[in-house]
């Protein structure tokens, strides 16, 4: 089966972290989606969706440090149904997202203004953030010549220290 989920908008609250007791980093927050449409009386309307995200890791660090209720962003990964019983004693239920991959979509001016709003830098739009793939154990039955083999032809890139995140 596949479950894969791509949203695009504006956090709404900023991100709140916290740490298991491993020491791995948690995040939470939401995000607000809209669609606008015309109804079949030929008027303009909106329609507003807010999902809760979930981060996890070196993702959820760089999205508690970099971002704030407001910004733009782009997610994709994993939908998922969170159920619990409420104090009353009513069964509950949403929907919500664990993020894989995370995408700032703010540009550097909005950055800017921002940061002097609420006290924050982010990184130059685009920058993206990804879980870290599951390691999977080398094969030991691979020659030693690949090993030894040096990398060449590696391009030197020209970066400016504004643009780096962290």
């Amino acid at each position: 089966m596949y479950n894969k989920i791509i949203l695009a908008g504006n956090l709404t609250r900023d991100v709140e972290i916290r740490y298991t007791q491993g020491g791995s980093a948690i995040g939470n927050t939401a995000i607000a989606t809209s669609r606008k449409f015309k109804s079949q009386t030929g008027e303009q309307k909106e329609e507003v969706l807010f999902v809760d995200l979930t981060f996890f890791g070196r993702t959820a660090e760089i999205a508690n440090q970099y971002l704030r209720k407001g910004s733009k962003v782009l997610v994709d990964g994993r939908l998922k149904l969170d159920q619990w019983t409420a104090q009353d004693g009513t069964k509950r239920s949403k929907h919500s997202v664990t993020v894989e991959n995370l995408q700032m979509l703010d540009t550097k001016g909005q950055s800017e203004q921002m940061a002097a709003q609420g006290g924050y830098n982010t990184p130059q739009a685009q920058n993206t953030y990804s879980q870290p793939a599951p390691s999977q154990s080398a094969p030991q039955a691979a020659p030693q010549q690949q090993q030894q083999t040096p990398v060449q032809n590696i391009p030197e890139i020209d970066i400016n220290e504004d643009e780096i995140p962290f």
